[in-house]
């Protein structure tokens, strides 16, 4: 797909405003300090679909060690605003007893789908979870977890690409664009 500077998808209109030369290094930021730190323990990664899954084939593909994936779901946004409920729609098959937990999210905001995703890994035992985000936004993060990856904090806009989506549409795009107020 061609890069245009600004792209319409159902009734907004969105401007580049990450490129993917800029997402490809900041996944490399974040697979080197995890090649560091998480060389030494038994690690699976939990992907949050939909989301996260380009992030996370990306990461992946960068990490120098041993480890597992898997992915969940969960659904907390409609249209461009979170619902403020959080669900989970497919559930985690692997064990996770004694291992370390990297949840892999494509964008951490307000912290409500990550604080719930975290209390519910804990049932599984896990010697310890982590949290990377390919995007946070602190200006709108209420929750009390520390985010121990991230690869680019962004302001409070809403965005799509790269595995973000508006109502479905614009995963596909290879920059993350803002939306155009």
């Amino acid at each position: 797909m061609a890069a245009n500077e600004k792209v319409k998808l159902l009734d907004k209109e969105f401007e580049i405003f990450i490129t993917s030369e800029k997402i490809d290094c900041a996944v490399a930021e974040v697979a080197q300090k995890m090649n560091e730190n998480l060389k030494n323990e038994d690690v699976i990664f939990i992907g949050v679909l939909n989301g996260s899954f380009l992030f996370a084939a990306d990461l992946y593909r960068k990490l120098e060690f041993d480890s597992q994936i898997s992915f969940v779901k969960v659904a907390s946004y409609m249209g461009t605003s979170s619902t403020g409920n959080v669900k989970r729609l497919i559930g985690l098959n692997e064990d996770v007893r004694n291992k370390t937990v990297i949840i892999l999210e494509d964008i951490i905001d307000s912290g409500k789908t990550i604080e719930d995703l975290v209390k519910q890994i804990k049932g599984y035992e896990p010697k310890s979870i982590q949290i990377a985000s390919f995007l946070f936004k602190p200006d709108a993060y209420l929750g009390t977890l520390p985010i121990d990856y991230v690869g680019i904090e962004i302001p409070n806009d809403f965005i799509v690409g790269y595995g973000l989506d508006y109502n479905g549409l614009g995963r596909n795009l290879p920059h993350i664009y803002k939306i155009v107020e």
